[in-house]
């Protein structure tokens, strides 16, 4: 292989992967064919197999590629003297990536379903550490006092549902019932959470 082939591997993977989301996403499972991902990442369809083996296993790709944006977007939240804070910041890094990765989004949280092309899911470990992101981030809050003693998983398992719920809504346009539901719905419920959660 020479060496210009090489260096187009991990970009031909990745226009495969953000190939295959935005068919998904936009035209569902039964559009998505070696053929036409090929042809919409540039690349042949003998390249789908070679990077990923199988269509399910290019999904499940898609799927855990969807997981390591959303753990880069949150770990880049610098840590400050207040964990509440951080909290709702790292919320704000969770919307920011879903608003650019819509299509990844669909995938992640099963809108779409990988099995039916086959897949299983995202990678466990890479999904999981998404969670335990946010379970570092409750301990914290907790253990500075700003949250009340609990089950941390089960605190970030409540924060992440309302966040991702909220997501959701926004994502397919049904946020609009109000005027600016990004303040009047999103940072309200955050913050409604947040003190029900605290003493």
């Amino acid at each position: 292989m020479s060496s210009a082939a090489q260096s187009d591997q991990p970009d031909a993977r990745r226009r495969l992967l953000e190939e295959a989301a935005r068919i998904l996403d936009e035209q569902g499972p039964a559009a998505l064919s070696a053929r036409r991902l090929a042809a919409g990442a540039g690349t042949s369809t003998m390249g789908v197999y070679t990077h990923f083996g199988s269509m399910g296993a290019l999904v499940d790709a898609v799927a855990t590629e969807g997981f390591r944006r959303l753990i880069e977007r949150v770990d880049a939240v610098e840590p400050t003297d207040d964990p509440a804070a951080d909290l709702l910041a790292a919320a704000g890094a969770y919307r920011a990536n879903a608003l650019e990765n819509p299509h990844l989004y669909a995938v992640m949280f099963g809108s779409i379903s990988v099995r039916a092309l086959g897949g299983a899911g995202p990678d466990d470990a890479v999904a999981y550490a998404a969670f335990r992101q946010l379970v570092a981030l409750v301990e914290r809050a907790m253990d500075a006092g700003q949250l009340r003693r609990d089950d941390p998983g089960a605190v970030a398992a409540q924060w992440w549902s309302a966040l991702h719920g909220y997501m959701v809504l926004e994502l397919a346009g049904m946020d609009q019932v109000v005027k600016d539901p990004e303040h009047h719905v999103l940072w309200q419920l955050m913050g409604n959470l947040l003190r029900a959660l605290s003493d």
